[in-house]
């Protein structure tokens, strides 16, 4: 295990096995994104996508929160009175790696929360493609206490997964809601004790390691993408996208796959994964 970042970078980057373990790291502020943690994740996403040993990255918060949203002082109070250039770069950092860049980025992405996550918060770990919460998490969508709401694509990230009413009561209410609700309102896949967090996040990132990574990015784009699309355009998408993919595959993963389930008899599709050959 390789660690990338100084301790006091308000991000760090860790290594191993294929996975990168990314920790918003500003714990005396429960990792509220700041300019300054905002442009170092574009910088770092960037990185990540383009380093081959990354095939998985995960995205954490340091201490007891995951995050707990824009940092108000910094984002807001600080910026008054300065010119429109000056405040548009900021926030469009933010939403650069907030859900521009996770949305659509390459490789596999799970946010881990592991405590506190709030507001602008919601943004990355639903651009994520899975997300897991200790059951002890706290949500919350507190804007409307402040006297504002919830901006910065935060409320169409939260419309994207929770139903009608379930996303209006709490946009509604402010109400807090633990990581077990979070789970059964399918705002995130699992919530699992937090003590087990890590080692639950390691083996999924862990799976997702071994698959293949072409069709891996081709299966979540797709998915995505459908979602707006009718039946008779989608089923064109489809058989487009998975021409796409075996053309891109080095891995050949579908002769392969087809190989050793039909005539090598070594591999049953839904219990496990073909073994990949050179």
């Amino acid at each position: 295990m390789s660690k990338v970042n100084e301790a006091t970078a308000p991000v760090l980057v860790e290594l191993a096995d294929g996975v990168a373990w990314v920790t918003l790291n500003r714990p005396e502020k429960r990792n509220a994104m700041n300019p300054a943690l905002n442009a170092m994740m574009v910088e770092t996403l960037n990185t990540l996508e383009e380093n081959d040993e990354v095939r998985v990255v995960v995205i954490t918060g340091a201490g007891e929160s995951f995050s707990a949203g824009m940092d108000l002082k910094e984002y807001f109070r600080d910026s008054d009175g300065k010119p429109s250039t000056a405040r548009y770069r900021t926030y469009r950092a933010a939403g650069e790696w907030q859900w521009r860049r996770l949305r659509h980025f390459a490789k596999p992405t799970i946010a881990m929360v592991n405590g506190w996550c709030f507001g602008g918060a919601f943004t990355p770990m639903i651009a994520c493609d899975l997300a897991i919460a200790a059951e002890e998490a706290v949500f919350g969508l507190s804007e409307i206490n402040w006297g504002i709401i919830p901006a910065g694509n935060v409320t169409k990230a939260v419309r994207s997964v929770l139903n009608h009413r379930d996303g209006l009561y709490y946009v509604m209410t402010g109400k807090t809601f633990t990581g077990v609700k979070a789970a059964a309102m399918g705002l995130v896949n699992e919530a699992v004790p937090l003590a087990d967090l890590r080692a639950h996040t390691r083996d999924l990132a862990a799976t997702l390691v071994g698959m293949n990574p072409v069709v891996l990015r081709q299966a979540k784009t797709a998915f995505k993408n459908v979602g707006d699309m009718d039946w008779e355009v989608a089923d064109d998408y489809l058989m487009a996208k998975q021409e796409q993919g075996r053309f891109q595959d080095p891995e050949r993963g579908r002769e392969q796959g087809m190989r050793q389930f039909l005539d090598d008899k070594t591999y049953k599709p839904g219990l496990g994964a073909y073994t990949a050959k050179g």
